[in-house]
């Protein structure tokens, strides 16, 4: 294998060629011994010493070979190191070549000196056994076969063209087809073999790198044949079907890999057979994918491709994960997050699942539960707090209502419940009774004591009627009902709630288009100083008259207003027209605007009082804001600090309505009041009862003392003033004793006709004197 052809093939093939020449060695002691024993036969059969000293030549021969060759066995090569094996193949090309030489040496000796027919065909015996050799044994080198072969047939050939006999010489010619056709034969094989080898090595690489790919694929592999027996199995087969190696797999039908779950207790017998069943579906083509459920743990997801064997590949893989996080998805979906309970698209699902289950003439009921103060809870304990109470609350709804409700939170502290097989209204006061029992109470949360009332509107229905939108909207009818009158109970939807919501809405409406339209009329309640009775200042209200609705009420849509958030809107409107008005008036009389308690939760406030006074061009002074005690609940710092700017501006503050709602002393002393008016429950009956008189003497007291300007309201009969007169009771009054609330023009007529008055009532008394 020398030359060209050494630097072709890759270095481990060349040291396998190699590694043939050394290793039967068998052959190679037969050949020395038949070798030597022919060397002695010819000896003896001519009596020929030569012949003897071929034989030991030939021994010794051998005996350099296997030393060689015991060497060979001791050295360690490696494939970075080329040279080293070339090394061994010129060795053994050297012994072999030498051995040849000395045959083909025996062979001449034998035709040109001994001319015995016997010697001559031993010797040719010999010659024909090396070119066997040539095939069998040493075709692993190329420039050994033609070393082996000169060797060997060249003394041959030149001793038979010098024997001088013609037919010898032609003998001797046709050895070069026989050199020719061996060294042929063996370069055949030799070829042969390394396009194997070449090819082995491939399909040994090709199924490396197949079981390495294999092997390392993300998903299970099957390969099954037309008896559903696993052919092949990659690693993660193993691995997710929790078997120790995939050797176990091979040769096994896939129903004995569903038994070894079961022993194992991966699988319960119902699963197995249901797999089984599926597995079936797919190996059948009935399905091309399936998803298989193994445990809670394991869902594999299977796609079988046909084979043109009539066999199947099934590949799977793990979608757990992925089957997990869509359950998340809809159960994050369907339920709330906080409590578990259904969320309001879920509970609307289940309801109509419910309802279309029943009978016509079944009834059912849906009621809105609130919570009584729940923003309290959060306001005062934190918004953690308030989440474990609702989680509370829905655990105990959960465990009355279960089996024979559906539950749901819609959020906030409103929870929906509908309940089944309703028989009338005396059955849903029962429910709701042990309801509320077992809602109703303390609750322990993070340390503090809750207690917990609740508020619900129920409204009874029956499949004819069905429709879920509507059903929702009178029971929040009810609920609105319940909160209105009293809270910590219940009321059933009647027909008549229908048409007050139906009032409300439209009165909304038409109020947020009169708030937008400025479409108020503002009208005016003087106050008046007693001795004098000249007006000081006037209250300015507002009166909405409607087309449909008639006069409506302040009380009706103020709090409305409040409700919707508009009513810093129609506050804005007040102070421009109020300011204004009272600008055109000529005696000076200041005008008073009442704030809302929403009023006083926006800082926006006092930039609307500053615009109003720029816009009118009037004095600060002659502005007087009123407030309710009520405006202080929600944010008492945030209302101080608003009022504290008004009356640095020059405003004057008044407290309305003192004596009544959240009445306390404390706000006289910590608000920046300027001025208070004493409520007409302290009036109506001073000339009745003696108490009431001594409870307004005993205000009027503390307030003078705390340097505040005292307004007495309600004044309505000639008795109330002149007792509030005598008992100095009052720095101004105001009351439907003087008329009732008037225009501006009334306003500046009746200022006009009371300077008019007294300027007549001065010059008399100057003509007098």
């Amino acid at each position: 294998m020398g030359g060209n052809q050494q630097g072709q093939i890759p270095t481990d093939v060349y040291l396998s060629f190699v590694r043939s020449l050394y290793g039967n060695r068998m052959t190679m002691r037969t050949g020395m011994i038949a070798h030597v024993g022919t060397s002695l036969l010819i000896f003896w059969k001519v009596d020929d010493p030569v012949y003897v000293g071929f034989g030991v030549f030939i021994f010794l021969i051998f005996l350099a070979r296997s030393w060689s060759m015991n060497l060979f066995d001791r050295t360690e090569f490696s494939l970075d190191h080329r040279e080293t094996i070339s090394f061994w193949e010129r060795v053994y090309i050297f012994g072999v070549g030498l051995l040849g030489l000395t045959i083909g040496a025996m062979n001449g000796y034998s035709f040109l000196v001994t001319g015995d027919t016997f010697a001559e065909l031993a010797c040719l015996s010999l010659t024909m056994g090396s070119m066997v050799s040539v095939v069998g044994r040493n075709y692993g080198s190329k420039t050994n076969v033609d070393v082996i072969s000169l060797a060997v047939c060249l003394p041959v050939l030149i001793s038979l063209l010098l024997v001088g006999n013609i037919y010898m010489a032609v003998l001797g010619l046709l050895i070069i087809p026989l050199l020719v056709t061996t060294r042929s034969m063996a370069n055949g094989v030799r070829d042969f073999l390394y396009e194997n080898v070449l090819s082995r090595r491939e399909i040994a690489i090709i199924a490396d790198r197949f079981n390495t790919a294999l092997n390392n694929m993300p998903h299970g592999l099957f390969m099954l044949d037309e008896n559903s027996r696993i052919v092949v199995a990659n690693k993660k087969a193993a691995e997710l079907l929790s078997v120790n190696s995939r050797e176990m797999l091979s040769n096994h039908r896939l129903d004995a890999v569903l038994r070894y779950g079961v022993r194992r207790g991966g699988l319960t017998a119902n699963r197995a057979t249901i797999i089984r069943r599926q597995l079936k579906s797919l190996i059948d083509g009935c399905e091309s994918r399936a998803l298989i459920h193994f445990s809670e743990e394991l869902y594999l997801e299977f796609t079988a491709r046909r084979r043109k064997d009539k066999g199947v590949v099934l590949i799977f893989e793990d979608v757990t994960a992925r089957i997990k996080a869509e359950e998340k998805i809809v159960y994050m979906a369907r339920y709330d997050s906080l409590t578990g309970l259904s969320n309001r698209g879920y509970f609307s699902e289940l309801v109509e699942i419910s309802v279309g289950q029943m009978r016509d003439d079944q009834k059912f009921a849906l009621a809105v539960v609130d919570l009584d103060d729940f923003k309290h809870v959060n306001d005062t304990n934190g918004h953690m707090t308030g989440d474990r109470l609702l989680c509370a609350i829905s655990a105990r709804l959960a465990s009355i209502g279960r089996d024979r409700m559906i539950l749901s939170r819609f959020g906030g502290d409103e929870f929906v419940i509908f309940m089944k097989d309703i028989r009338d209204a005396a059955h849903v006061d029962k429910i709701m009774t042990e309801l509320f029992d077992a809602i109703r109470g303390t609750y322990l949360i993070n340390g503090n004591k809750l207690f917990v009332s609740l508020s619900a509107g129920v409204v009874i229905g029956s499949k004819a009627e069905f429709k879920l939108e509507d059903l929702q909207i009178k029971a929040d009818l009810a609920l609105y009902e319940t909160k209105h009158h009293d809270k910590n109970s219940w009321v059933i939807f009647a027909d008549e709630m229908d048409e007050k919501y139906t009032r409300r809405q439209k009165l909304k409406s038409a109020l947020r288009d009169a708030v937008r339209e400025k479409s108020f009329n503002v009208v005016y309640q003087p106050m008046f100083t007693v001795e004098t009775i000249q007006v000081a200042c006037c209250e300015a209200l507002s009166r909405w008259y409607h087309p449909e609705f008639g006069a409506v009420s302040p009380a009706a849509y103020i709090p409305l207003a409040e409700e919707m958030g508009i009513v810093g809107e129609l506050t804005r409107y007040m102070l421009d027209v109020a300011c204004r008005d009272c600008a055109s008036w000529s005696n000076g009389a200041a005008v008073s605007v009442n704030l809302s308690a929403n009023d006083l939760c926006n800082q926006e406030i006092v930039s609307m009082v500053a615009v109003a006074l720029e816009a009118a061009g009037l004095d600060a002074r002659q502005l007087q804001v009123e407030v309710t005690e009520s405006a202080f609940v929600q944010d008492a710092a945030k209302a101080k600090a608003i009022l504290q700017e008004l009356r640095a501006m020059g405003v004057t503050v008044a407290i309305d309505d003192f004596g009544t709602g959240y009445s306390s002393l404390s706000y006289l002393n910590v608000l920046p009041l300027n001025k208070i008016k004493i409520d007409r429950s302290f009036v109506s009956d001073i000339t009745n009862d003696e108490r009431t008189l001594k409870l307004l003497k005993g205000v009027v007291h503390l307030s003078r003392e705390l340097g505040l300007e005292i307004v007495v309201e309600g004044v309505e009969t000639e008795e109330q003033l002149e007792l509030i007169r005598s008992t100095n009771s009052a720095d101004l009054i105001q009351g439907f004793i003087f008329g009732m609330p008037m225009p501006s023009s009334g306003i500046s007529e009746l200022t006009s006709s009371m300077s008019t008055a007294k300027s007549s009532t001065s010059q008399g008394n100057a003509a007098a004197e």
